[in-house]
Parts: structure tokens; C-alpha cells; sequence
């Protein structure tokens, strides 16, 4: 069962609609995922607002079956690159092959032409692979051979990584990094859920499918396409803007921190706050939206200074900081 057509112009009802779809993607990855539901909103946010996804977590926190119910859940096409020292550029776009039938070169498309990408361990293979994400996830186009080819406009990355592994990785650059829209932080779910995983898991012989867990498609790309434009009619006041720009600008002049966040960051900020607040049922952005998606949006983009690192200071807790020191919009 799918969601219904959302109408343009629909004012009200298109927002309502917007946050029934929030809701029923959330209800649906629950049924596989226990206790990650606020991540599952930050993922459909990322979604909404056409933003990309790094998960950081250690092994065996679901950030792959999240990507998996996720997909199911939205009807999206769903593709996985699992990320090796060894992989190549090629491994992922494609390339041209001789054809000796028809004496032609002929593209053979790789796995990143899908609409819910999962990059799996993307910190495992070289920053020459990696690379060949840059061109699909900031334009959605990939050039192979210099003729360009455009993708689906839901093309969406989930890539996922672990915070504790040191060998073998290699760290994304800065470059790569800008292009996520968020950083969430997979972190160990708590006792209840524990058991509950424990529980549904422990007495599988086999990993099972996300349908096995009863998760449907409740929406698909046409309805999300439709949410899209509805949130590009969210109101974003002067004094939100005002707002961003200034809590962006502070991060370049933290003494807390070596680096700040780019201009890219103030514009996916606002983005994602527009998608938030249509989720929440709201036609305009509030102070709040901003405040609860600064640190998914931040913490991969700034880089703490030596004596914040010293004094064990997070970047977490400096923009944190930085939040308190902004006077917010009334």
C-alpha cells in the first residue's frame, strides 16, 4: 500500500500528508530496526531534503538492515557496494565494453545507478575510490568516458563506517565528507531494546530478509517527489536565515575549533530544517529545527582545535556552545 498523491498547492493537507508519510516510514523500519527511531527520522529528513547519510557505529548496531528497511519501506530502488582496499573507480560507475556482436562499445552500468545507495565500510577502500561518488552525489550525473549520464533525482547514499577499527581505513577528506549532509552517531541500544534484539534474533538460524520482519512499501518515489515540493513551500523567515548564517559564521570563529563549516553547510541546514518542520506538521521553520539538526550537519564539517582536544572537549559539546552563545529568533 502506497501513500496518496499529494496535490499541489494543497497547502495544509499537503503538509498533513507529509508528516503521515514521515510517520509511516518510521512505523515500518521499526518493525526491523528497534529502538533507532530517531535515526530513521534523520535518514527520511536526509531523504527529503535531497541530502546524503554517514553512519558511524560500531559492528552490529543495524546500520545496514536500517538501509535495507529503509529502502523496502520507501519503495525506492535499493543498491549496495560493499567497500574493499581493492575496489576500483570502474567497480562502481561502469565502463564500456567492447561488444563483438554489434563491434561497438556498449556501457555496462555499475551499482551506483540506483535511487538508495548503501556504501558500505566506505572508509576501506582508497580515497581515489571514494572519489567516484563526488560527481553522483553532489549533481546526480556520472561521467564515464567523458559523456555524462544523468541518475534518478532520489539518488540517495547511505554510507555507512566504524568509529573504532584503525588499520586498514583510510579517513574521507574533507571533500567527500562536505557532501553528506549528516554525520549521525549509531551508538549501542539500550537494556529493553537489548533484549528485545536478543530476543527476535536469537532464534534465527540465518540473517533474515526485511520482509521477514513484515516491513511494506508505504510510499514510493512519485509521493516522495510530491513531498519534496511540498516542503520547498515551507516558510523560512529572515530572521531564520539570519539565524543559520550566524551560527555557520561563529564555527570560523571558534577558538574551539581549527575549522569551520562552509556556505554548503548554511544551505543544507536550512534545507533540512524545511523538511523537519513538514515532518512535525509545521509550514515554517522554528528555532528548535535548527538547534536539534546542528550537530548531525556540523559534526563531520569542523575540526577541533589542539587545546580543545586536550581540555577532551567533543565537537559535540563546542556546538553545543556555540548554540547557547547565539541569541535565538523570537
Amino acid at each position: 500500500m502506497t501513500a496518496e498523491p499529494i496535490a499541489k498547492g494543497d497547502g495544509a493537507k499537503g503538509i498533513e500528508r507529509v508528516q503521515a508519510l514521515g510517520a509511516a516510514i518510521d512505523a515500518e523500519v521499526a518493525k526491523a530496526v528497534f529502538g533507532q527511531g530517531p535515526l530513521t527520522r534523520m535518514v527520511t529528513i536526509a531523504l527529503l531534503a535531497g541530502g546524503h547519510v554517514l553512519l558511524e557505529g560500531p559492528p552490529g548496531t543495524a546500520k545496514t538492515l536500517l538501509a535495507q528497511a529503509f529502502a523496502r519501506a520507501t519503495g525506492l530502488d535499493f543498491g549496495r557496494i560493499q567497500f574493499t582496499p581493492d575496489l576500483m573507480p570502474g567497480d562502481i560507475l561502469g565502463s564500456n565494453l567492447f561488444n563483438f556482436q554489434t563491434s561497438a562499445f556498449t556501457l555496462t552500468k555499475g551499482p551506483i545507478f540506483t535511487e538508495l545507495l548503501l556504501a558500505d565500510e566506505i572508509n576501506r577502500t582508497p580515497p581515489k575510490t571514494q572519489a567516484a561518488l563526488l560527481e553522483a552525489m553532489q549533481e546526480r550525473r556520472v561521467t564515464i568516458n567523458g559523456e555524462p549520464h544523468v541518475m534518478s533525482p532520489r539518488f540517495t547514499v547511505l554510507a555507512t563506517q566504524n568509529p573504532i577499527e584503525q588499520q586498514g581505513v583510510y579517513p574521507l577528506p574533507e571533500a567527500q565528507l562536505d557532501r553528506f549532509l549528516f554525520k549521525l552517531v549509531v551508538g549501542y541500544p539500550d537494556a529493553a531494546e537489548e533484549r528485545r534484539i536478543v530476543a527476535e534474533h536469537g532464534g534465527r538460524f540465518k540473517s533474515p530478509a526485511v520482509a521477514d520482519f513484515g516491513v511494506s512499501q508505504v510510499t514510493d518515489a512519485a509521493a516522495i517527489g510530491e513531498a519534496i515540493d511540498v516542503i520547498s513551500t515551507v516558510r523560512l523567515a529572515d530572521e531564520i536565515v539570519d539565524y543559520i548564517v550566524r551560527l555557520i559564521r561563529a564555527t570560523r570563529e571558534s577558538a574551539d575549533l581549527e575549522c569551520g563549516a562552509s556556505p554548503r553547510a548554511a544551505s543544507l541546514l536550512a534545507r533540512a530544517a524545511s523538511a523537519a518542520a513538514a515532518l512535525d506538521g509545521r509550514d515554517y521553520v522554528i528555532p528548535d529545527d535548527i538547534q536539534r539538526l546542528a550537530a548531525g550537519v556540523l559534526r563531520h564539517r569542523v575540526i577541533l582545535s589542539a587545546a580543545a582536544e586536550i581540555e577532551g572537549r567533543s565537537v559535540e559539546q563546542v556546538v553545543a556552545a556555540l548554540l547557547e552563545r547565539e541569541e535565538v529568533p523570537r
